[in-house]
C-alpha cells in the first residue's frame, strides 16, 4: 500500500478540473437565483416597491391597467406620487403590514391636521386629496362617508421616506406598539436619547478606537511567532495553577467545616458539607486527568509552538493573506444586499386578488409560491461557497508556499495564483463542499423555527428533544467545516475530486489524531487569547479616552460598540491564522509521511519544523533503547516515514 500510497500525493505537478458536473448545477441554480429577480421585477414588484401602490392594486404615479371586480382601480394617477395610510399607526404585527386604507396622494401633510375641516383646507391649498378617490374635496365636510373613507385624525405630521414614495409619520411615538420591545427595554426615551447623544457625540473616539482594534491585529499577527512558546507555558502554568489552587481551596473549606463540628447541628450545614466533599473529590479526579493529558500531550505542544513559528513566516512572505477577510466580507456584503432587495420584490410580486375587505392585495399562485424557500437556500448556500472559497484561496496559497523548495521562485503573488487556479479548476470542489454544509444547516435552521414557533407550547420532553437535534446538528457541521477545509487542502495539493479528496486528508488525519487533538485545543486557545488580548487593549483605550468626556454623555453604548468591532477583527484575522495553521499542519503530515530526508525524498519542511522532527527521532531512538512506552506512542506519528 505504502508504494500506491506514495504516488498519490503529488504536490502541484499538475493541475486538472474537478467536479465539474458539480460546478454545472451551481451555475444552473444561480442562474435560478437570476431568474426569480427578473421574474419579480418583470410581474411589475420592482415598480411597486419603488412608487408604493393603493388598496385598489394601483401603483401611484403611473396609469393603471383596471383588475376585474374592483372599485376604483385602474385609474390615472401620474400626478400622485406619494402612497397615504389613513391610520398608518395602526400595524398588525402578526403578518407584518400596516391594517389601513392606502391612498396615492400628490403631497404629504407637512403639518398636523386636527380635524376634516382642516384636511379640505389642505386639499384646497395643496391639492393633495387625503380622502379616498370617490370623494371631491368640498363634500369632506358634508358627505356622512367622510367618517370612514377620510383618515383617522389627528392627521399626524408625515414626510415621504426617501427613495421609497410613503408618507411616513415624523414622529416615531406613533410606532409605540410596535416598538414596544424596544420600549421595555429602555422605559423612557429620554434613557434612548441620552445613549445616540453619548454614541454621536464620541463617534470621532469611536472610529479612532475601531482603527486600532484593526492595528493591533495586524501587529499581533506578525508577533504571535515570536511569543507562540512564552504564550504556550503561561497557558500551561496557569492551567496547572489554577486547577490546582481550585482542588486545594476547596479541600482547605472542606477541612475548615469538618472542624467546626458545633456547626454540624443543623440539617443545611450537613448537605453543606456533603457538597463540599463531592466537589472537592471531583476537582481532584479533574486535576489528576488534566495532568495525564498534559503529560501525554506535552510532545505534540511541540510541534503547535514550530507550526505557529511558521505561519507567521507564511505571512511575511504572503502579506497579502492578511486582506483575504476583507474581500470575503465585502462579497458577502454585497450578496446580501442583493438577496434582501429581491426578497422585498418577492414580497409585492405577484397576481392582484381581491381579498374579504374588498381590495387588492398581491399573492403568488400555483408553483410560484415555493420561489422563496428557492431564494432561502440560495442565500446559505452562496454565502457557504463565498466562503469556502475564501478556505479555497487561502489552501492553495499556504501549498505552494509549503511545496516550493527554493522560496525565491514562488510566484509573485502566491494568492492571485491560487485565486487563478480555483477559478479554472476547482469552484466545482467549492461548490460541492459548501452544499454539504448547506445540506447540514438547512435542517437545523428549520428545527430553530420550529422551536421558536413552538416556545412554551410544548413539552419538556418534546423541548429537549429539539435542543438535542439542535446541538448534533451544530456538532456535524462544525466537523464536517474542519474536514472540507482539509479536503480544499488536499484538492489543492492533488488536483483531486471533493470525495477523494475528503478521504486522503481523513486518513492523515486520523493517523495523526493525537497531533490533531493538540494543535486544535493548544491552538484555538492561544488564539482565543489573542482576541481576548486585543478586545481588552481596545477596551482599555476606549475606557482612558471616553473618561474626559464623561460628564456630558454615557460612555456604556460606545466601549460595547468598541469592543465588538474589536472582537470581529480579531476573530476575521485569528481566523486566517488558524487556517493556515491547519494547512501545515495538513502539509506537514504528508510530507513526513511520504519523505524521510534521505536523497530524492528529501522533506520540503522549513527548518523550524525540521529541527522538531529532528527532536522526535532522537527521543524515540533513546526511548528504543529504553524500551519504552513512548516510543510506541511516537512510532505511527513520525515513524510513518521508514516504513
Amino acid at each position: 500500500s505504502h508504494k500506491s500510497s506514495k504516488r498519490e500525493w503529488k504536490p502541484l505537478e499538475e493541475h486538472s478540473c474537478t467536479d465539474v458536473p458539480w460546478l454545472l448545477l451551481f451555475i444552473l441554480f444561480c442562474i435560478g437565483m437570476g431568474f426569480i429577480c427578473g421574474y419579480s421585477i418583470a410581474t411589475g414588484a420592482a415598480a411597486r416597491l419603488l412608487s408604493g401602490y393603493d388598496s385598489y392594486g394601483n401603483i401611484c404615479g403611473q396609469k393603471n391597467a383596471k383588475v376585474e371586480g374592483i372599485v376604483n382601480s385602474g385609474l390615472d394617477l401620474t400626478h400622485k406620487k406619494y402612497v397615504f395610510f389613513l391610520d398608518p399607526c395602526n400595524i398588525d404585527l402578526v403578518h407584518q403590514k400596516i391594517k389601513s386604507l392606502a391612498l396615492c396622494v400628490s403631497a404629504c401633510p407637512r403639518k398636523e391636521l386636527k380635524t376634516l375641516a382642516d384636511i379640505q383646507k389642505f386639499a384646497e391649498t395643496n391639492g393633495s386629496t387625503l380622502c379616498s378617490y370617490e370623494l371631491q374635496s368640498s363634500e369632506y365636510t358634508t358627505d356622512p362617508r367622510a367618517a370612514k373613507l377620510c383618515p383617522k385624525y389627528p392627521v399626524p405630521e408625515s414626510a415621504p421616506i426617501p427613495f421609497f414614495h410613503r408618507c411616513a409619520p415624523v414622529n416615531i411615538s406613533c410606532y409605540a406598539k410596535f416598538a414596544e420591545a424596544l420600549i421595555t427595554f429602555v422605559s423612557d426615551s429620554s434613557v434612548l436619547h441620552r445613549l445616540i447623544s453619548g454614541v454621536m457625540t464620541s463617534k470621532e473616539i469611536i472610529m479612532g478606537l475601531c482603527l486600532l482594534s484593526l492595528v493591533l491585529s495586524m501587529i499581533l499577527m506578525v508577533i504571535i511567532r515570536y511569543i507562540s512558546r512564552v504564550l504556550v507555558w503561561i497557558v500551561t502554568i496557569l492551567v496547572i495553577l489554577g486547577s490546582l489552587g481550585g482542588t486545594g481551596v476547596l479541600w482547605w473549606l472542606y477541612a475548615k467545616q469538618r472542624m467546626s463540628a458545633s456547626a454540624l447541628e443543623t440539617q443545611i450545614a450537613k448537605d453543606n458539607l456533603q457538597a463540599l466533599l463531592i466537589y472537592a473529590i471531583a476537582a481532584t479526579v479533574f486535576t489528576v486527568i488534566l495532568f495525564l493529558i498534559m503529560l501525554i500531550m506535552r510532545k505534540r505542544v511541540a510541534l503547535t509552538i514550530a507550526l505557529f513559528h511558521v505561519a507567521g513566516k507564511v505571512f511575511i512572505h504572503l502579506p497579502l493573506l492578511v486582506f483575504q477577510p476583507f474581500w470575503t466580507f465585502f462579497v458577502l456584503i454585497l450578496f446580501w444586499a442583493y438577496w434582501i432587495t429581491v426578497l422585498l420584490f418577492l414580497g409585492t410580486t405577484g397576481s392582484p386578488v381581491p381579498n374579504e375587505e374588498g381590495f387588492v392585495e398581491f399573492r403568488m399562485v400555483g408553483p410560484l409560491k415555493y420561489m422563496w424557500w428557492y431564494h432561502a437556500v440560495g442565500l446559505i448556500w452562496i454565502s457557504e461557497f463565498i466562503l469556502a472559497c475564501q478556505q479555497m484561496t487561502v489552501a492553495g496559497a499556504v501549498v505552494t508556499y509549503y511545496f516550493t523548495r527554493e522560496k525565491r521562485n514562488l510566484p509573485f503573488t502566491p494568492i492571485l495564483a491560487s485565486v487563478n487556479r480555483l477559478v479554472c479548476y476547482h469552484l466545482g470542489t467549492v461548490a460541492k463542499g459548501s452544499f454539504i454544509i448547506t445540506l447540514v444547516k438547512i435542517p437545523r435552521m428549520i428545527l430553530m423555527y420550529i422551536q421558536t414557533q413552538l416556545k412554551g407550547k410544548e413539552n419538556a420532553c418534546a423541548r429537549c428533544m429539539l435542543k438535542a437535534c439542535i446541538c448534533c446538528l451544530w456538532c456535524l457541521e462544525k466537523c464536517l467545516t474542519y474536514l472540507n477545509q482539509n479536503a480544499y487542502t488536499a484538492t489543492a495539493i492533488n488536483s483531486t475530486n471533493f470525495c477523494t479528496s475528503a478521504k486522503d486528508a481523513f486518513v492523515i488525519l486520523v493517523e495523526n489524531a493525537l497531533r490533531v487533538a493538540a494543535i486544535n485545543t493548544v491552538g484555538d486557545f492561544m488564539l482565543f487569547l489573542g482576541k481576548v488580548l486585543i478586545v481588552c487593549s481596545t477596551g482599555l483605550a476606549g475606557v482612558m479616552l471616553l473618561n474626559y468626556q464623561r460628564d456630558y454623555t454615557i460612555w456604556v453604548l460606545p466601549l460595547i460598540i468598541v469592543c465588538l468591532f474589536a472582537f470581529l477583527v480579531a476573530h476575521c484575522f485569528l481566523s486566517i491564522y488558524e487556517m493556515v495553521v491547519d494547512v501545515l499542519f495538513l502539509c506537514f503530515a504528508i510530507d513526513t509521511k511520504y519523505n524521510d530526508g534521505s536523497p530524492g525524498r528529501e522533506f520540503y519542511m522549513d527548518k523550524v519544523l525540521m529541527e522538531f522532527v529532528e527532536n522526535s527521532r532522537k527521543a524515540m531512538k533513546e526511548a528504543g533503547r529504553g524500551g519504552g512506552a513512548e516510543g510506541r506512542e511516537l512510532k505511527p506519528m513520525v515513524g510513518a516515514d521508514e516504513e
